[in-house]
């Protein structure tokens, strides 16, 4: 069977919606009919699909506001990349004292930083570890 063929005959029946919408009896939807009260996501292959390319957007994102970033370690990288997806790059960019701390490679004056926000207060033990890896740079 050719499944382009169908891929795109279903495309032109169902359409193609980026966001979520209802459809026509209300039941929330994605993409090309994908219900999402009934059918959800299939695996956990298919949600790591879909972090995947949450991580390399948000990524991509970060690289451009902060060049810098791509310079740290792996370790460090991932814990703003953690925090950005969290919180949005432009949530992460409000963390300016952090931000310049880490630039500055004072990374245990930037673990305290995290600690004394807002946002470590919501998230608990998330940032606990995440101070913990910025500042040792290490897992």
């Amino acid at each position: 069977m050719n499944l382009t063929a169908l891929e795109d005959q279903l495309i032109r029946h169902e359409s193609m919606e980026l966001t979520v919408y209802k459809d026509s009896v209300g039941i929330l939807t994605i993409g090309v009919g994908r219900n999402l009260e009934h059918v959800g996501l299939r695996s956990e292959a298919e949600a790591r699909y879909l972090l995947r390319s949450d991580i390399l957007a948000i990524k991509a994102e970060l690289d451009s506001a902060l060049p810098w970033v791509k310079d740290l370690d792996d370790v460090r990288q991932r814990c703003l990349l953690n925090m950005a997806f969290n919180l949005g790059v432009r949530g992460l960019t409000n963390f300016t004292r952090t931000l310049r701390f880490v630039s500055l490679g004072q990374y245990g004056d930037a673990s305290t930083e995290m600690l004394l926000s807002k946002w470590a207060n919501q998230v608990g033990n998330r940032a606990k570890e995440l101070s913990s890896m910025m500042a040792t740079g290490k897992d």
